[in-house]
């Protein structure tokens, strides 16, 4: 069978795409990759002439990809259309949109595998009965013709899933191909139940169907940052996984046996309420250059009544003093306009921070993204404006809740001069006047600037001929902010 995932663009490398391909081809099957800002995805289907088309999606994108879709079945005859990803996972009613034929809830690598060989062997009617599978019967079923199959088991195991497929990327992607940083995942799953994420709704759907949170053995880990190493350029690692560092004994065996048999610097993700002086010790050991934490709000309430975070202003400032100190360069995430907040508790994210001093800043406008607790809670206290279908792909692209025009504006320009307050504070009366004005092109340029700069130089530092430069820069701009 012939498999066609089609992706709108690859920022960087999409693991879940690449775990699917890599457990398709185990199976004997062909697999192709259309990047929609490479090529035209209707153009490639009719050229590779799929069995099935792929999309992995989020809340956002799902329109763009129920749109290819019905362009590719309108081109290419008898083509099986699944969907899988956090969207179809967190809001299965989009198996009944026009022209999708299934959606995968939860982990797709025994799913799809499954799909596809029985596809092979037995047509459409004899997928019906799949773990992890809804289709639509165009209501020849009761629930009109919705047919929504359980989920199995959690992979438990995940060394025995083969390395994902990076020659699928890589060929249809040049530039991350070329890049000297690339990313990889250790493990799944988050035991943390905080309310914008999606790790507690998940758990919700697996209850009973295994741990929640799996790593991968540091063996299998070193052995594919060695195979990538040996494969393609590779100077500077970006592990992926929400938290890195759950497992003082895995982290331990990481530091011993890493830097011997790999020995490039690395990023992670690490938690403020986790962070101790022997933790970032083991980290700087291990070849670690920089780190990743959420404060997310800077005020009490909304962080730990609103969000269930957890942790003090104490613990976050704690935290970062311990990174900093321990030689680490970090990174913050942050969200502001969330619901029930004025922009004076945004100010006020902007103020612990800047105490903070870490390296580079995020900030993203709160999306209230279907099924999270902290999206239900939106939508069900009206704070929401118009449906799912409005939240923009970019986490920091608008704010969908019942704001007025003028702190709208305020949160979108915020967000652009949120880092730059960080990293200048003297800068922050001004941002405040600035406040009044719309956004425009000079402060997205301005923004993008200060974050090329402050990732290049800090956070994942590699050495870039001007070719390299050029070529990132140019693939990043491409990212609207």
């Amino acid at each position: 069978m012939r498999v066609l995932f089609v992706a709108q663009q690859t920022d960087y490398e999409p693991q879940g795409i690449m775990y699917l391909s890599s457990a398709l081809k185990a199976a004997g099957h062909e697999v192709d990759l259309a990047v929609a800002t490479h090529q035209d995805p209707v153009a490639a289907a009719r050229q590779f002439q799929p069995d099935v088309a792929a999309y992995s999606v989020i809340t956002g994108s799902q329109r763009y990809y129920l749109d290819v879709n019905q362009r590719i079945k309108r081109e290419v005859g008898g083509v099986f259309s699944v969907f899988g990803g956090p969207h179809p996972t967190f809001f299965p009613e989009m198996v009944a949109e026009e022209g999708v034929d299934g959606i995968c809830r939860g982990e797709g690598e025994d799913a799809m595998v499954d799909l596809v060989n029985a596809l092979a062997s037995g047509g459409p009617e004899s997928v019906l009965g799949i773990a992890n599978w809804s289709f639509h019967r165009n209501g020849d079923e009761g629930d009109g013709g919705i047919i929504t199959n359980p989920v199995r088991p959690y992979v438990e195991e995940l060394d025995r899933l083969p390395f994902p497929d990076r020659a699928l990327i890589y060929e249809r992607d040049p530039i991350s191909a070329r890049s000297k940083i690339k990313h990889f995942l250790t493990g799944r799953g988050c035991p943390y139940n905080c309310t914008y994420c999606f790790n507690h709704a998940l758990s919700e759907i697996y209850r009973g169907k295994g741990r929640r949170f799996r790593q991968r053995s540091v063996d299998h880990v070193i052995e594919e940052v060695r195979w990538v190493r040996d494969h393609y350029p590779l100077e500077f690692v970006v592990f992926v996984d929400d938290t890195f560092v759950l497992s003082a004994e895995w982290l331990a065996e990481f530091a011993e046996k890493y830097p011997r048999q790999v020995g490039i610097p690395f990023f992670c993700n690490t938690r403020a309420n986790l962070v101790t002086e022997e933790q970032v010790s083991v980290l700087k050991e291990a070849g670690c250059h920089s780190v990743s934490m959420g404060i997310e709000t800077g005020n009490d309430r909304l962080r730990n009544e609103l969000l269930k975070r957890r942790m003090s202003k104490e613990q976050i400032l704690e935290a970062a003093r311990l990174i900093r100190e321990g030689g680490l360069y970090f990174t913050t995430t942050n969200m502001i306009g969330l619901p029930t907040s004025t922009l004076e508790d945004d100010f006020e994210t902007l103020e612990l921070n800047i105490q903070a001093r870490p390296s580079y800043a995020h900030v993203f406008i709160f999306q209230p993204y279907p099924r999270t607790e902290l999206g239900e809670f939106t939508r069900e206290h009206g704070w929401m404006v118009g449906t799912f279908d409005d939240i923009g792909e970019l986490a920091w692209d608008h704010s969908v809740l019942d704001f007025d025009e003028e702190h709208k504006r305020g949160l979108a320009i915020l967000q652009r001069f949120f880092a730059i307050g960080v990293e200048w504070p003297r800068t922050v009366p001004l941002i405040r006047r600035m406040m009044r004005l719309p956004d425009n092109p000079m402060f997205w340029l301005m923004n993008k600037l200060w974050k090329g700069w402050a990732i290049k130089n800090r956070v994942h530092p590699v050495a870039l001929s001007l070719r390299e430069i050029a070529e990132t820069a140019w693939h990043f701009m491409k990212i609207k902010s």
